[in-house]
């Protein structure tokens, strides 16, 4: 079991886009020691970083605190599977596209009160 899961995610963020911990830290004003401590598991950003981090990356918190390979839920069967405890696979099609068009409906509504 990985224990810095979250510090080797957040340093596959930065490799990926090219950029020196100084610039990844710089639009949250953060130091360069401050991404390195986050990156070696010494010192842990808080949950509103976390998801600032997430929205810039497009990826999932899920994904970037280790719960989950899956980066992005984009696909709709994943997030209806990720999301109940019931087995979606025996409702008829009317059914999961009520379901799916209910998922994108509550997504519309929120997406500007984060």
């Amino acid at each position: 079991m990985q224990l810095n899961i979250l510090g080797n995610r957040l340093k596959i963020l930065r490799l990926e886009s090219n950029l020196t911990q100084e610039e990844f830290g710089k639009p949250y004003s953060l130091k360069k020691s401050t991404v390195s401590q986050y990156e070696s598991g010494s010192s842990r950003p808080d949950d509103e970083l976390k998801k600032r981090i997430a929205l810039d990356y497009n990826i999932s918190l899920d994904w970037l605190m280790g719960l989950t390979d899956i980066r992005k839920y984009e696909d709709k069967e994943t997030t209806i599977t990720l999301h109940g405890d019931v087995d979606y696979k025996d409702l008829p099609q009317e059914a999961k596209d009520e379901i799916y068009n209910f998922i994108d409906y509550v997504k519309q509504k929120y997406k500007d009160k984060k």
